[in-house]
């Protein structure tokens, strides 16, 4: 090695993690492994995500952090909101934050792990899943087409621990085909049902949604109901394509979804309807659209948004927009507040397992506040 290589590597080990100036892309950290004969960490992170934060900090700027990168890794850090991270969040299928993944300098995924952590722990798990598992031979078997169910499980277990949630649908399935009516009498598909399938439309949940008893019988109402709410409510978030910062409804998947809803006589199929219409006008920065569909759902019979769903709708409004839209949100928040002031309803006391630390329409009076640049007095 060269006397200016020993320089380069020593000053390289002496900091934190040497992350790739900001808005370097996957496809340009590849280009760097294979000309450095290195892999590729990547730290897909959010701006609200605060374990992201927390790894920004206090983790990834120690120097026995970058001692264990630097030498091996091209690191790149990516918002997976931005307009180029939010297409590759979907391709990769992070859902959760932070969410680090290691590649080979092809970019091919090597393994993934979730969360922050301490230092120690950070490394331990960096070097846990850089190693080869044997997934890409895994992965050749399936693409050959074999369906051995004893190496669908080993190939299940691979992709349920790297959180390939729709490679591990597709096999789940597999492992699941012509047994729609008689897996949930099987512990061992029961299990493979209840994690991993996440397609609406895939025949087990098909069967299930239209015939719950057969899993209820098994084990319980809740845990099914709960189950089919959660595939429809993740489908759900995957019909808005989002590619160079413009956001769209992906019109067919849309109208065959809403049509599974009307089929397997949902009550909660509105709710899912205007959620998905909500969060598209959102995406796309039209406040009006938003606003209307906001109203559309608090007007329609069988819905109820919590005022802790009113005062997350209201994010969009800070005090640098259009003083029209913010007036109409305000207005709704105002309406709520009255309907608790004069008893039409009660505040929530909990949001979730949480109790809540003060009533919600203090909290909806202070939203109202803040949407004009008002601090709450201390």
């Amino acid at each position: 090695m060269t006397l200016t290589a020993l320089m380069v590597t020593a000053t390289m080990m002496a900091q934190g993690v040497a992350f790739e100036p900001e808005g370097t892309t996957l496809e340009q950290a590849s280009a760097k492994a294979k000309a450095e004969n290195k892999l590729i960490f990547l730290d897909a992170y959010t701006q609200w995500c605060g374990p992201c934060k927390m790894m920004a900090r206090d983790v990834f700027p120690q120097e026995k952090v970058g001692q264990a990168l630097n030498p091996r890794f091209v690191s790149v850090q990516i918002d997976m909101e931005s307009a180029y991270g939010a297409p590759l969040a979907k391709r990769l299928q992070i859902t959760a934050y932070p969410t680090f993944v290691i590649f080979n300098a092809d970019a091919q995924e090597i393994g993934r792990f979730l969360g922050g952590s301490n230092a120690d722990e950070f490394i331990k798990r960096v070097e846990e899943k850089s190693q080869d598992n044997g997934s890409s031979a895994l992965e050749a078997r399936w693409k050959s087409g074999d369906r051995d169910p004893q190496f669908l499980q080993e190939y299940l277990g691979t992709l349920t621990a790297a959180y390939k949630h729709q490679e591990a649908n597709d096999v789940a399935e597999a492992l699941l085909a012509g047994r729609a009516e008689t897996f949930a009498a099987d512990s061992v598909l029961r299990v493979v049902f209840m994690r991993n399938i996440t397609n609406p439309f895939s025949e087990s949940f098909l069967y299930t949604a239209r015939n719950p008893e057969s899993l209820t019988s098994q084990i319980g109402n809740r845990p099914v109901e709960m189950k089919i709410r959660n595939v429809l409510g993740t489908y759900q978030r995957q019909l808005i394509n989002e590619e160079n910062g413009t956001a769209t409804l992906d019109e067919k998947r849309f109208n065959d979804y809403i049509a599974l809803l009307k089929e397997l006589k949902r009550p909660d199929a509105e709710h899912y309807r205007l959620v998905t219409l909500i969060t598209l006008a959102e995406k796309q920065k039209d406040l009006q659209a938003y606003l209307d569909r906001i109203r559309e759902y608090l007007a329609t019979d069988g819905l109820d948004a919590g005022d802790m769903q009113l005062a997350q709708w209201t994010k969009p409004f800070t005090p640098q927009v259009d003083a029209k839209y913010r007036d109409q949100m305000k207005a709704i928040l105002q309406q709520r507040v009255d309907d608790i002031q004069s008893g039409k309803r009660q505040a929530q006391s909990q949001a979730g397992n949480m109790r809540l630390s003060r009533p919600t329409d203090e909290l909806l009076r202070m939203l109202i506040d803040a949407m004009d640049g008002k601090l709450p007095q201390k």
